[in-house]
């Protein structure tokens, strides 16, 4: 997992966004629309780093198709200490 959070972190163009997004979803689980109203970034965006941290098991989707929410993984909650370290470095 930590390799996967200095890739999308740092190792990648958008590695700032990703973090709002995580932050954003530590608060509590959000939509697709509701991440992109909150943190003031396009929708198709959006969708495109969920995407990615969800490729990477950062994040996991609940709930119907429309309007499904995001929850950071457990496995994400296991390593939060190297993403506060790796975050740190934007």
């Amino acid at each position: 997992m930590e390799k996967a959070l200095w890739y999308l972190l740092v190792g990648t163009r958008g590695g700032a966004n990703r973090a709002r997004i995580i932050r954003a979803l530590s608060e509590r689980p959000r939509n697709a629309n509701q991440l992109s109203e909150c943190l003031d970034v396009d929708y198709n965006t959006v969708r495109h780093h969920l995407d990615m941290l969800l490729e990477h098991d950062v994040v996991e989707t609940g709930g119907g198709e429309y309007g499904k929410l995001y929850f950071l993984t457990d496995r994400f909650e296991h390593h939060r200490e190297q993403f506060e370290t790796i975050a740190e470095h934007l």
